[in-house]
């Protein structure tokens, strides 16, 4: 087999990756863009003045993703991967046009659940997984796993000006759109799937007892509990603390996502092709762990809460970006699909359980528990990172 430097990706393959990348990114953009302002329009609805709501409509769509997402993997192996993936968008759409007509809490969590019902993100990376070859997987893995963090942060700085300007009601409409421009793009952007050979099959027991498997699975779970709590939290400290009015908080989220992705992809580099994995990977985490204690015990004002904000999104975007690529890497290869449909679930009971939790905490205990809470998390994935063998580099997949 050709090296990869010699052997460089197909056209068809660049465009598989740009074109996945960019569905997936339209989704999650969809997801994260009511995380910056949602808690300060949520008292306007009815219902709405209550923490545990609030954070149960910003969490939600996880708990349904996490139930939905071997599934619809395992649904894509037998129907298609095309066909499942139109049809979680369809939902996703609808969920999105219920909740743009919401004028209770309780319909925003409803379209919430429904959005969560579309999960299409193991049929999208088995897809992805399809359409590529093993020596350039992990390059189209670690595009769609960037493209979340590029997402992420997209949200963060354009949901004010949104909301400033079409209103609430008017971000989910522009989401369930979005969500029917991906399906476009899929159908005439997306090669066709190819007819292969099938690997070995490997018992979904197997994945579940693959120890490094678990700890990364326990990684985005810890991830992405840590992200939605935080946003339960930072918008009103943004508000009240920062005396910053919300559609003034592009000011801070621009220059802190600017300076974090100036930082990350340097890192990503390191990680990567000059076989520092480990220390970027271990790094990453203490840097969240840190993040959240610096976060509880901060002194109030703008300045701090955007130094930890910056600190927060290298992060996060560092492994977002990781995360996927190994996944790929340490899965067998009869198996990949049941492994990205776990790492799924338990990045969306991630996503769900830090809403739900965060606001429980938030409402009972105040901020500082929200933030003790998210540490205590990223302590216990630290422990587990730091004494996890990583794969080599360049080595497209490990087994067992």
């Amino acid at each position: 087999m050709l090296s990869p430097v010699s052997d460089p990706m197909t056209r068809e393959e660049r465009r598989a990756g740009i074109s996945l990348a960019a569905i997936f990114g339209l989704r999650m953009l969809g997801l994260f863009l009511i995380l910056p302002v949602f808690s300060v329009y949520a008292p306007m609805l009815a219902g709405g003045d209550d923490v545990l709501l609030v954070g149960l409509a910003i969490g939600a769509y996880g708990l349904t993703q996490a139930f939905f997402q071997i599934p619809y993997g395992m649904a894509s192996d037998h129907f298609g991967r095309k066909p499942v993936i139109v049809a979680g968008l369809l939902l996703f759409a609808a969920g999105s046009f219920l909740a743009a007509a919401a004028d209770h809490i309780w319909w925003v969590i409803a379209g919430r659940i429904i959005q969560g019902m579309g999960a299409i993100s193991a049929a999208v990376t088995a897809l992805a997984a399809d359409l590529t070859r093993e020596q350039h997987r992990t390059k189209i893995m670690a595009m769609i796993g960037s493209t979340i963090g590029l997402v992420f942060a997209l949200s963060l700085v354009i949901a004010p000006l949104l909301y400033s300007l079409v209103g609430m009601p008017g971000i989910f409409a522009l989401t369930g759109l979005m969500a029917l421009g991906a399906i476009v793009l899929l159908l005439k952007g997306v090669p066709a799937q190819p007819a292969a050979e099938k690997p070995p099959r490997v018992p979904f027991a197997v994945v579940l007892r693959d120890g490094r498997l678990a700890r990364m699975n326990f990684g985005v779970l810890a991830l992405h509990m840590m992200q939605t709590a935080l946003w339960v939290v930072v918008p009103r400290m943004l508000a009240e603390t920062g005396g910053l009015p919300l559609g003034e908080h592009w000011k801070v989220y621009l220059p802190a996502v600017l300076i974090s992705f100036a930082v990350m992809i340097p890192a990503i580099i390191a990680a990567e092709k000059h076989g520092r994995m480990k220390p970027i990977f271990v790094g990453a985490i203490l840097l969240l762990t840190i993040v959240q204690v610096g976060f509880a015990t901060m002194s109030d004002g703008m300045v701090s809460i955007a130094v930890w904000l910056v600190l927060f999104f290298v992060g996060f975007n560092i492994m977002e970006a990781l995360q996927p690529s190994l996944i790929s890497r340490l899965a067998p290869p009869g198996a990949k699909g049941a492994a990205l449909g776990v790492y799924n679930t338990t990045q969306s009971f991630g996503l769900f359980l830090g809403g739900a939790l965060g606001g429980w905490l938030f409402k009972s205990y105040g901020a500082t528990a929200v933030q003790g809470f998210g540490a205590a998390i990223a302590a216990i994935w630290l422990v587990l990172a730091a004494t996890m063998t990583l794969p080599a580099r360049n080595i497209s997949t490990i087994g067992g």
